[in-house]
């Protein structure tokens, strides 16, 4: 069995960070951006130590390099605020916008041109895309013209062209890091297989990293499959079910996640009948009925539209596709959480919510616990969804 040391030590770190962001999760409701970043530094010195131990590539560590520090130069980007929590007082000065955005092009240049073997010219016009986005939004960010946001319960405001591409280009910047990360596994003065450590990542945390931005996954969950993903690319060592085709970690960490946690919704439908709680079948897997005046004690969304006339409470259950909706805008969607914390703009809410007697909500187990459970069962066992392919081939 072979033993990978680096990612055994950032997968100890990755690890006790799970753990600990779980225990702020559930009591909570948040986990501060703060607390990912000494995972994150231990991953990056890591993965770094092993593509070189493994290559001796300076391209590829630096293309690495350049795709973790372009997450977090969007992340920067998009959530600059974030300075009076995390009490890193100048780090989101205006004019530091321009450090940072060199130091994300410097890092793809060294990668994909100054120190290549060969310069591959079918890079050149993506890295001209790559930095024109980054400059167009840094631009604008930089002018102070972010976009508009909704705050929860209000109309969703109108985005125009510049609004709507500063809110997406990053699945731009996704699509050019894919893009060329393909051309270098193919291309004969490449970097051949290993680069997939550069071409999985981009694609997956991508994806979640949009995911986060619809509001259709939790920040805190979203942050934890993305870190992942960089701090340990790879199985440490061999699982007890053989390593995945593609030996990528964050997938079998995100699959066995899933699996594990289709138990929740089973175990609230048998709750639901054992209490004789009573909602169409869809609802009774994903939610339960709390009591109208002791809401803001509960956590979850409310999944039930209220409307009061003439004294009397009409309800209906929110369908699945409007509340995808919702949650993407960001609007009309009830956390008990607001309630709990803002209960002046809900007034009218919580006095239906107490004459409506009880209300259902979802249930609100944090994925990041399903994502602890996933991380430490596919390190040990593997992917499950290939022991259950495989089981039943």
């Amino acid at each position: 069995m072979e033993l990978f040391y680096p990612m055994v030590i950032s997968a100890v770190a990755v690890l006790a960070t799970l753990v600990y962001t779980s225990y702020l999760d559930i009591r909570d409701r948040r986990v501060p951006f703060i607390h990912w970043l000494p995972m994150l530094a231990i991953g990056i010195v890591c993965t770094g130590w092993l593509i070189w131990q493994k290559t001796a590539n300076l391209s590829l560590l630096f293309g690495y390099l350049a795709l973790v520090a372009s997450f977090l130069y969007a992340d920067y980007l998009d959530n600059r605020g974030r300075t009076d929590s995390l009490g890193l007082t100048g780090y989101y000065k205006k004019s530091a916008i321009w450090y940072y955005l060199a130091g994300v092009l410097i890092l793809v240049a060294l990668s994909w041109f100054v120190l290549a073997p060969s310069v591959n010219i079918q890079l050149v016009p993506w890295y001209a895309m790559l930095a024109g986005i980054f400059l167009y939004v840094s631009y604008r960010e930089y002018r102070g013209t972010p976009p508009v946001k909704a705050r929860k319960g209000k109309k969703r405001p109108e985005i125009n062209v510049s609004e709507a591409i500063e809110r997406w280009y990053f699945v731009l910047i996704i699509l050019i890091f894919a893009i060329t990360g393909l051309l270098q596994f193919l291309s004969p003065g490449g970097w051949g297989s290993p680069a997939l450590l550069v071409l999985l990542p981009a694609v997956f945390c991508g994806v979640f990293y949009i995911f986060g931005r619809m509001h259709l996954f939790g920040g805190a969950d979203a942050w934890a499959l993305i870190f992942i993903s960089f701090a340990v690319p790879t199985f440490p060592f061999t699982p007890l079910l053989g390593n995945p085709p593609l030996g990528f970690l964050s997938f079998s960490v995100l699959i066995n996640a899933l699996i594990l946690n289709l138990a929740a919704p089973v175990a609230i439908f048998v709750l639901n009948l054992v209490r004789g709680n009573r909602a169409p079948l869809m609802y009774m897997f994903f939610g339960f009925p709390v009591q109208g005046d002791r809401i803001q004690e509960s956590w979850g969304f409310v999944m039930e539209d209220f409307d009061e006339k003439d004294g009397k409470i009409s309800r209906k259950f929110i369908g699945f596709s409007d509340s995808l909706r919702r949650m993407y805008a960001g609007t009309n969607r009830v956390y008990t959480k607001d309630l709990r914390e803002h209960p002046g703009e809900f007034t009218k809410e919580l006095s239906i919510y107490k004459k409506a007697g009880t209300v259902w909500i979802s249930y609100a187990v944090p994925f990041i616990i399903p994502i602890t459970a996933g991380f430490i069962t596919a390190i040990i066992f593997g992917d499950f969804l290939l022991a259950i392919m495989q089981f039943l081939t």
